[in-house]
């Protein structure tokens, strides 16, 4: 009924292997498969836990993370797909805006702030996309800049969103159905992974309120990030249990 370790999944793994042998072929071939996945996941679990402990926070410069090229044309719009901070503070000039969701992600806090609302030696919390099932959706604002603007916008986000190891462009809907169709096509946003370019990913934490209820850094309080993403989404109309749970234990903590 508890929660193995590490060790001990491994263990349960090779026990199961060996009562699997005398299997009918087909069956033990899927059930190896099936096990070889559940191994597989098991080591790239430990090895993001591994390389968060190893890793020591800091601040990135521009340019230092690897970006793939876009693959809309200079002369087409872009549209930016915000999640986090760019809700309630764009910070750049668009033409229009949208309430559209992405599918298979979800919001998480996974991201170390070190030069905004933490420090190197104590960092803040941000969000990211952590992927899921594709069955889930996150919701936010998507903005459509314009061909005039777009490489302006694109060197302002990459300055902004310098500590995200991953720019990656995603399909929007206007609906969380699994049978709708995107409304529109590589939309543009950033986010952080467990990759060993991201010297300030934190992962998850069983103490993530009491963390953003402490840190503090150059653009002020970790929590007030929290507050505004919360009242930014609630304006959209948008529902995130997590993050209005995380928003009211954090509340809870401070007494705000």
């Amino acid at each position: 009924g508890g929660v193995c370790s590490p060790e001990q999944q491994n263990i349960g793994i090779t026990r199961h292997f060996v009562r699997t042998v005398y299997c009918p072929p087909k069956a033990a071939m899927r059930t190896t498969a099936a096990l070889g996945g559940a191994y597989e996941r098991l080591h790239m679990q430990r090895a993001t836990v591994l390389a968060a402990a190893s890793r020591t926070p800091r601040d990135h410069d521009v340019g230092v993370m690897p970006r793939a090229p876009l693959s809309t044309k200079p002369h087409e719009p872009l549209w930016v797909f915000g999640y986090g901070s760019i809700v309630w503070n764009v910070g750049f000039e668009y033409v229009s805006t949208r309430t559209l969701c992405a599918r298979g992600f979800r919001r998480r806090f996974y991201q170390g702030s070190t030069d905004h609302r933490g420090t190197v030696e104590f960092p803040g919390r941000t969000v990211t996309l952590e992927h899921c099932d594709a069955r889930e959706v996150v919701w936010g604002a998507a903005y459509e800049v314009s061909p005039e603007h777009r490489e302006r916008v694109i060197e302002y986000l990459e300055r902004r969103e310098k500590q995200y190891d991953a720019r990656i462009e995603m399909d929007l809907f206007d609906s969380a159905d699994e049978g709708a169709e995107p409304v529109i096509r590589n939309a543009v946003t950033y986010i952080a992974t467990p990759s060993e370019y991201n010297l300030n990913w934190l992962g998850d934490a069983g103490d993530l309120a009491e963390q953003i209820a402490r840190a503090r850094g150059p653009s002020g309080e970790n929590c007030e990030y929290l507050y505004n993403l919360a009242i930014a989404m609630r304006d959209i109309g948008v529902e995130d249990d997590h993050l209005y749970n995380l928003e009211a234990a954090v509340r809870a903590i401070r007494g705000d």
